[in-house]
């Protein structure tokens, strides 16, 4: 079955369990109720109707993401506790099983991780999960991964850098923050389709996606007024 498939169960199962019929859902979305069974007929909507269908149940798609997880069959449910076992990590790692479950219960105090028995976890914080501005990750960043994250060339296969700056309206960039959102679920949507693959058919990526008021400073410092 394929991912978007089971996004659309899960779907179908959420609104059940809320009470949200077709016709509560087509009002909410300024659809006929005819045209949102024609889409769940389909059972191949874009990402951005479950957006819009995930805000009218006030849940994100992390959460989604989740429950089609926690569906999946027990065997295959069962070959990822396999793989989540810490004595995998310090085969990767260089790290003791001491310091590894000294770790994993750090992340665990945290509420990063739930610990489970034979060092097993799940994870709690959904891959594209939003920074508090200056808050311990960001700042992590900034002053840790930022630099060697940078350093690459980006011209690998799969790899890209850009900047692009202008001057446009505020409900347009709004816009645009939006559409950049949906590229990172987009990505993590995959992530979680491809964890179906064996470990040498998939390769490690990270999107880093950003978009702020800004004005280099050293441009900045030659404006006769200062921005405010």
């Amino acid at each position: 079955m394929s991912t978007t498939q089971d996004l659309v169960n899960a779907l179908k199962s959420e609104l059940r369990a809320a009470g949200v019929t077709y016709a509560d859902l087509a009002d909410a979305l300024g659809m006929s109720e005819s045209s949102v069974k024609r889409v769940f007929a389909k059972s191949d909507m874009p990402l951005s109707r479950i957006d819009e269908m995930l805000r009218v149940l006030k849940m994100d798609f992390a959460e989604l993401a989740r429950k089609v997880a926690d569906a999946q069959p027990l065997d295959q449910r069962r070959r990822q506790a396999r793989r989540d076992l810490a004595v995998e990590m310090t085969k990767e790692y260089a790290f003791s099983d001491a310091e590894c479950i000294k770790y994993l219960a750090q992340l665990d105090r945290l509420g990063i991780i739930e610990l489970r028995p034979l060092n097993r976890y799940r994870l709690k914080l959904a891959k594209g999960f939003r920074w508090l501005p200056h808050g311990p990750v960001m700042t992590y960043f900034r002053e840790h991964v930022a630099a060697d994250y940078l350093s690459g060339g980006f011209d690998g296969e799969g790899e890209l850098i850009m900047l692009v700056h202008g001057e446009i309206t505020p409900s347009l960039a709004a816009s645009l923050v939006e559409r950049l959102r949906r590229v990172g679920q987009d990505f993590a949507q995959a992530h979680l389709a491809d964890q179906r693959l064996p470990d040498e058919q998939r390769t490690p990526y990270t999107l880093l996606v950003g978009m702020r008021t800004w004005l280099f400073a050293a441009f900045r410092d030659l404006k006769r007024v200062p921005p405010a």
